[in-house]
């Protein structure tokens, strides 16, 4: 099987829901969860799913083109915030004035973490991309759910050591920050690993319909490289 030189529909399927989990998660971000004595935020329910396609459209289709995904979902989600606060901006209708304040909770968030958002979400996702590629070649392509598994500890680790003192340095107590980082890695790992008997199947299925499955043997992996497929 060689590289396919063209965007299947199969990839623009992954693309468009890997951007739409993405900007769903920032929204769902508002909302923090408790199941006993632990608190998340609601953005775990579909965030972790963005790198479950990441691990997918890298082991298929290579680096390249989940870098081409990670970037355009990057700009969208920029779009989304910039669409949220001009919004915000503009004067509401006089019967709205009392949603107002619910409106501007969902999409008024704080430019620290929306910043933190930002780095760690591009920098999370392009190293579960580099690592997962990397060690498709050092294994020569064996051992997928193994590789699935690694890289998303990787980018989820990145992203949460990123995130979590950007965004909330200085608020919570260094202990509490820790605890809070180590139980996101270790739920969406968790959410992968269940979820990695789909995701074979639809990796299987995907090489199979498409005809791909590619190796980066001259992949230079130079992360700002955008609109190269």
């Amino acid at each position: 099987m060689t590289e396919s030189k063209n965007v299947s529909a199969s990839f623009m399927y992954m693309g468009i829901l890997f951007s739409t989990c993405l900007i769903a998660s920032n929204l769902l971000e508002s909302k923090i969860l408790q199941f006993g004595s632990f608190t998340m935020t609601a953005g775990v329910l579909c965030f972790p799913i963005s790198y479950i396609l990441n691990d997918c459209i890298a082991e298929v289709w290579g680096y390249r083109k989940a870098r081409f995904v990670i970037w355009m979902a990057f700009l969208m989600n920029f779009l989304v915030v910039t669409l949220g606060q001009l919004a915000m901006i503009l004067p509401a209708a006089d019967f709205w004035i009392e949603h107002e304040e619910h409106f501007n909770f969902v999409f008024g968030l704080t430019p620290r973490i929306t910043v933190a958002s930002f780095v760690a979400f591009l920098t999370g996702s392009l190293v579960n991309a580099y690592v997962m590629s990397k060690m498709k070649l050092s294994s020569m392509g064996r051992h997928f759910s193994r590789r699935a598994v690694v890289s998303t500890l990787w980018g989820e680790g990145i992203d949460s050591l990123i995130f979590f003192p950007l965004a909330f340095g200085g608020m919570i107590p260094p202990y509490d920050l820790c605890k809070l980082m180590l139980l996101q890695v270790i739920t969406k790992t968790l959410y992968e690993i269940i979820a990695l008997p789909l995701t074979i199947r639809v990796v299987k299925w995907v090489k199979r319909h498409e005809g791909v499955d590619v190796f980066d043997n001259d992949e230079t992996y130079n992360p700002i490289n955008i609109f190269q497929l």
